[in-house]
């Protein structure tokens, strides 16, 4: 289940009600799929095949046409981050600056773990949603961000794309964000 860190009070929040009531009041999307209907071979595997990304969408697929539906989402596809990512270092630096989208970024993780980083209300500043397998979260257009690997720095997730050339990264200055 994700947990949010409010980085100005180091307050955490947990727990499926606490976390998506928070995320509601910052006016981004929380869900929650099972994570258990994922066959098990493919629940801790980060370096995928493209039939093996075939079946984890095939297995997700009522509830990737549903968020679709409902969010206006028209592509989709599956994103694998781990040590064996040739240049894991070099992209996760670009993915580590602030920006925004011109649509919602969106994330339903199916293994492993990862973090955003969102610009909340002006009242709560920035927080982190530390994900994990289940977890599915969409950052609303045009909302400060970034979004990168925890510790175990490994990653498999559905996104979601209303545009074929997905999102498109428009950096954020802003002196009041401060790397943890």
């Amino acid at each position: 289940m994700a947990e949010i860190r409010i980085r100005n009070t180091n307050e955490r929040i947990s727990g499926y009600e606490q976390v998506k009531a928070f995320l509601d009041s910052q006016e981004v999307l929380y869900e929650h799929w099972d994570k258990n209907k994922l066959d098990e071979s493919l629940r801790e595997k980060f370096v995928l095949t493209d039939e093996e990304k075939s079946r984890i969408l095939e297995t997700y697929d009522s509830e990737i046409r549903d968020l679709a539906s409902r969010r206006g989402y028209q592509i989709w596809d599956i994103i694998t981050l781990s040590e064996s990512t040739p240049n894991l270092e070099e992209l996760l630096l670009k993915f580590e600056n602030v920006h925004t989208h011109t649509e919602d970024e969106i994330r339903a993780i199916t293994a492993g773990r990862g973090i955003f980083i969102i610009k909340g209300s002006e009242e709560v500043g920035y927080f982190d949603v530390e994900l994990e397998a289940g977890d599915v979260i969409s950052v609303p257009e045009n909302k400060p961000h970034f979004f990168t690997l925890m510790d175990n720095r490994q990653i498999v997730a559905v996104r979601l794309f209303i545009e074929k050339d997905g999102w498109i990264a428009h950096n954020y200055a802003d002196p009041e964000f401060q790397k943890a």
